[in-house]
């Protein structure tokens, strides 16, 4: 059906709900406690979180459609489903508990009366007197009248009703300043009145904070608005600014008109003291300003709930099916109506108006913090898509944010704790029970675009890397990614912690849409296969007509770390020679932009239990040797090589060895190393031995074999270079572009 309400149900219900309990109630004892200046500046703190609110939500709502849910929408569509469901569901808690708060306050209207009556009549039956001194014998009946008020009529009566209510807090607000002052009022203005014993700063802004909380409550009309895209940023703006304004004006009448004392003293109502027919005029204001919050939220809450439940983000379809279930032509959500209502009802036999604002404030400001950090992200993800009619600012987004989730621990560090974590635990559940729907937002998306681009940027400027350490950037190449794996694994423990890696598969052939889709497959399967094993790589697919161009292609790549690759990585069967022969076609091609070069021979053995790692160093390949170690200690720091050690062969003629030993002792100590003594070997080199089967023998079990070869060999014996070795697991053959630094 249609949405028919306006813009003034959201300014009613705004406003309704700031003007309502907390200022009737306690913005005396703020003034008695705090005094005229302290009242001010908690009036300005609390502005301090809600005016960013409501303008990030003003934005919002004008770049995109706020459907059903309200505030929940926006979370839900901006954070993803499974963080905007957590925060959903502490909205929705808050919505309730409000309903309690409420009532809890509503009863509170009728003090007056039911003191008169226990004067009026003294000798009432101790029953009729019991019940009379429990709150909830007015709450509960309020409640359920309330209720079915909503149920049968739905918000359609609901919101007409609220124009009554804000007619009634017109009046009582008129009579209010109109009014005289006290016998006991001050006779001169004074800034800094309070009482004598009073209550701290902040413990006083904890009560009084639920006061500038109910700017939002028109947001969860939005699935019954016309135009949320113009109600709800005219609505929501108009009421949290007239909201401020009043209260200033309030604050100055009441240190006017009362003392400290008589301001301080919570039992009374002061403002029924000051107003023209005050005793009647203001217990009505405040019946009205409560039963319309109340009204409101339990209009809000149901709403909230049954949003969630049909984006299915509850455990069991079920549960899913009855919350989001409607009923009549407009699909009131009753049943979410019921879990609101015994949710208010609990709280209400919880009692205690100071205790329940302070739980709704918590909930209330994670909300808050929320939406302004969405609004931040916006910013700064600077997406084109995103162009709100209305806009706020980055800062004062950003400070909104800030502002929220701080208070909320200097409002009560317990219960921000326990609100946390209540959301923590929703999180898990939500994500165990959707795990399609757990993924990254589009909005943060759009935040780490932003922050990489400027850091790569930032990193090719600054060209930082000539005087730091070695750190590799490799980038792989390989058409046999689900056939062989050792490559991809091997690029993720490179890349887990130390380095940056690009792992590109290559598809034969030339770009048609047949191959490009074939391309899009591919990289959804690695990416599924690195999500799996929680790697860091970056993963791409690369068609190309023969190998030779799909090398001059990958080699002119830009690093994904905003620097340079400098060290490129070839994959091959010990069993099959293609792509062996492929890389020395190419050697040359490969050497022409002064790359390290890697090349790993994948054996049927794999790399076994990933517990020994050998490294081998010859006379002919020593500019190889800190490379190799490095890549090494680098492979060995990954959590599956945690077991793992390092040895180091060296094959020396038999004069030089002493001195060979020495100089790998003196490397291993400086580079701080973690290679023991015991783990350095240095063997004679024979003339009748061939180095190969020297390998064999000592590295038969090693679980990752790392030899070492010059481009000036390669030329000479080509393929030779990586042959014999096939009695051994995985081996790595390195062969730097130069001499690297171990520092």
């Amino acid at each position: 059906m249609k949405s028919k309400f306006g813009t003034a149900p959201v300014f009613f219900t705004a406003i309704s709900t700031i003007l309502g309990a907390v200022m009737f109630l306690r913005f005396g004892y703020a003034l008695g406690n705090v005094g005229f200046l302290g009242t001010v500046a908690i009036i300005l703190i609390g502005h301090a979180v809600t005016i960013p609110t409501a303008m990030a939500i003003a934005e919002i709502a004008t770049n995109q459609k706020v459907e059903g849910g309200g505030e929940y929408y926006i979370l839900s569509r901006s954070f993803g489903l499974v963080i905007g469901s957590s925060i959903g569901i502490a909205l929705f808690l808050s919505q309730a508990i409000s309903v309690a708060f409420y009532i809890i306050a509503f009863s509170e209207s009728f003090s007056g009366l039911i003191d008169y009556i226990n004067a009026r009549y003294p000798n009432l039956h101790p029953i009729a007197k019991w019940f009379l001194s429990k709150k909830q014998t007015l709450s509960i009946p309020a409640l359920l009248i309330l209720t079915s008020i909503v149920l049968t009529k739905g918000a359609d009566l609901g919101v007409k009703a609220l124009y009554v209510v804000v007619a009634t807090l017109t009046v009582s607000m008129v009579a209010f300043f109109l009014g005289t002052p006290t016998a006991n009022a001050p006779a001169s203005f004074e800034f800094n009145a309070m009482v004598a014993d009073h209550d701290s700063f902040f413990m006083v802004f904890a009560i009084i904070f639920p006061a500038f909380t109910g700017m939002t409550a028109g947001v969860g009309l939005s699935g019954d608005l016309q135009d949320p895209g113009k109600s709800i940023p005219l609505g929501t703006l108009a009421g949290t600014l007239s909201g401020m304004v009043i209260y200033f004006f309030i604050a100055y009448k009441l240190t006017t008109s009362a003392s400290p004392q008589e301001l301080a003293d919570t039992s009374r109502l002061v403002m029924a003291d000051i107003a023209q027919q005050g005793y009647w005029l203001i217990p009505l204001g405040l019946a009205a300003a409560t039963i319309s919050s109340a009204l409101g939220s339990l209009m809000v809450a149901p709403r909230t709930l049954q949003a969630i439940a049909k984006d299915r983000l509850f455990p069991t379809v079920r549960i899913n099916s009855w919350l989001s279930m409607g009923r009549g032509k407009n699909k009131e959500p009753y049943n979410a109506s019921l879990i609101t209502i015994s949710i208010a009802i609990v709280f209400i036999f919880m009692g205690g108006l100071d205790v329940v604002a302070e739980i709704i404030s918590m909930f209330f400001m994670v909300t808050y913090g929320a939406l302004c950090l969405i609004s931040f992200l916006q910013h700064f993800a600077a997406d084109p898509s995103y162009r709100p009619t209305f806009r706020s600012r980055w800062y004062i987004s950003l400070f909104g944010a800030f502002a929220c989730f701080g208070l909320m621990f200097f409002i009560n560090a317990l219960y921000a704790v326990m609100a946390l974590v209540f959301m923590g635990m929703f999180y898990v559940l939500v994500s165990q029970y959707n795990p399609d729907k757990n993924n990254m937002a589009v909005i943060f998306q759009g935040a780490i675009f932003q922050l990489s681009r400027q850091l790569r940027v930032f990193l090719q400027k600054t060209d930082k890397e000539q005087n730091q350490s070695w750190r590799p950037s490799v980038v792989c190449i390989s058409r046999s990614s689900f056939e062989r794996y050792a490559a991809f694994d091997l690029m993720r423990w490179i890349s887990q912690k130390y380095g940056f890696g690009t792992y590109i598969h290559l598809i034969d052939g030339y770009l048609s849409k047949e191959n490009n889709h074939k391309a899009k497959t591919s990289k959804e399967r690695l990416i599924k296969m690195a999500e799996s094993n929680h790697s860091n790589l970056y993963i791409d697919t690369l068609i190309s007509p023969s190998f030779t161009s799909a090398v001059a292609q990958v080699i002119q790549l830009p690093g994904v770390s905003g620097k340079e690759n400098n060290l490129l990585m070839f994959e091959f069967s010990k069993h099959q020679t293609q792509d062996l022969t492929n890389l020395i076609d190419n050697y040359k091609l490969i050497k022409a932009v002064d790359f390290d070069v890697i090349t790993l021979g994948s054996a049927e053995k794999g790399f076994g239990f990933r517990q020994r790692i050998h490294i081998w160093i010859t006379s002919n390949d020593y500019e190889n040797a800190n490379l190799m170690i490095l890549l090494a200690y680098i492979i060995a720091g990954h959590k599956e090589w945690n077991e793992s050690h390092i040895h180091i062969f060296a094959i020396y003629p038999e004069e030089t060895c002493s001195a060979e030993k020495d100089r790998l002792y003196e490397l291993i100590y400086e580079g701080k190393l973690p290679i023991s003594k015991n783990d350095i070997k240095v063997i004679p080199q024979k003339n009748n031995i061939d180095t190969k089967r020297i390998i064999e023998k000592e590295s038969r079990d090693a679980d990752l074999t790392i030899i070492g070869y010059r481009k000036e060999a390669l030329k000479n014996k080509g393929q030779a270079i990586f042959e014999g070795y096939e009695h051994i697991g995985n081996t790595l053959f390195v062969s730097a572009a130069k001499d690297t630094v171990i520092k």
